[in-house]
């Protein structure tokens, strides 16, 4: 049987990035033109200087990948694009390049949605066993989904507000660590002790979440704190807040894997790669002896790689695009 290689490019928010990878799993090459460093001096990211730094990297990211797998556009089978959801501006910069391509080389186009693209960050580790479970938590996302095989996604429960990375991010502000938080929180929570009380949000039976009402308990703890002259305990906060939400999303699992016969929990996502996450996670499927499925770190943020991944199976169930395809800033999964 042939090999297919889909170059994938990923541009839906502050990451410029190509890959390409072979066959759904073998990744050949990944280049990623990052700009955290740009937004941090405005404290997240600001749409209208992602897309443009966008437009500056995007044929330079492009060429590099292909150099580094040592190909030509004519090695390629199709290309892979996210065109959605995420911030407009960088979205369409990576669609109008892919459709480009796509016309030039006259090689098929695969719009892929940019959550199914972190769901398959996992096939790029190891081959996903169906029927399963998976969580994704990211700056803008935070879902839980069954598929039953590939492309077959049901939505059991997603979040009725901020998304478990957004609410990171905004803690972190809070209480005074650099964009972006979410990392940092983390590091801070494994020297940290649980000693400040935080309520847990929508803590209920359903499959949702909420952390809305976390990030507001923690602005207040520290608006209050701070008028009394008392000094917060950063990395305690840190711990605090950590514990909670991994309480949430491990008790809304084990909910969504006791109602569910699955083998398999993948995580996915930019928060995939979160410590504490994991750890919760990973004792919740060692308890109900569920296999534990998730990505290597560097692949748990937005990459290109992911989307070629996405983008072979897409092929293989004859999902195309064509040049009419535009970006979507919100978009079912689907």
């Amino acid at each position: 049987m042939k090999d297919i290689y889909i170059l994938g490019i990923e541009s839906s928010c502050d990451e410029t990035s190509c890959a390409i990878v072979k066959n759904g799993q073998e990744e050949i090459a990944t280049v990623i033109s990052s700009q955290i460093d740009i937004h941090k001096q405005y404290g997240g990211v600001v749409p209208e200087i992602a897309s443009r730094h966008h437009i500056r990297n995007i044929s330079i990211v492009i060429e590099e990948c292909l150099e580094q797998a040592h190909m030509t556009m004519n090695d390629i089978d199709a290309i892979a694009i996210t065109y959605g959801p995420g911030l407009i501006g960088s979205l369409l910069v990576g669609v109008e390049a892919a459709k480009t391509l796509s016309f030039l080389y006259q090689k098929p186009l695969i719009p892929v949605h940019h959550i199914v693209g972190h769901i398959y960050a996992n096939e790029l580790k190891e081959p996903m066993h169906f029927p399963l479970m998976a969580l994704i938590v990211s700056g803008g996302h935070t879902e839980l989904v069954y598929m039953k095989d590939h492309y077959q996604f049901q939505i059991l429960g997603k979040t009725l507000d901020d998304a478990v990375g957004e609410c990171y991010d905004k803690v972190a502000r809070v209480i005074g660590i650099p964009y972006p938080g979410g990392p940092q929180i983390d590091r801070m929570a494994k020297v940290g002790k649980p000693t400040y009380h935080l309520p847990i949000p929508l803590n209920d039976d359903s499959y949702h979440f909420s952390f809305s009402g976390l990030k507001s308990a923690v602005i207040n703890l520290v608006h209050k704190e701070t008028q009394r002259g008392n000094p917060i305990q950063k990395e305690d906060l840190a711990r605090s807040f950590q514990d909670v939400v991994t309480s949430v999303i491990v008790k809304k699992c084990k909910q969504a894997l006791t109602d569910y016969p699955v083998n398999t929990l993948i995580v996915a996502g930019g928060v995939a790669a979160n410590s504490g996450i994991r750890n919760g996670l990973k004792e919740l499927c060692q308890d109900k002896q569920i296999h534990l499925s998730c990505p290597e770190i560097r692949l748990c943020t937005d990459n290109a790689a992911m989307i070629a991944s996405a983008g072979y199976y897409a092929w293989k169930l004859g999902k195309r695009g064509d040049l009419t395809l535009n970006a979507k800033s919100n978009v079912d999964l689907q």
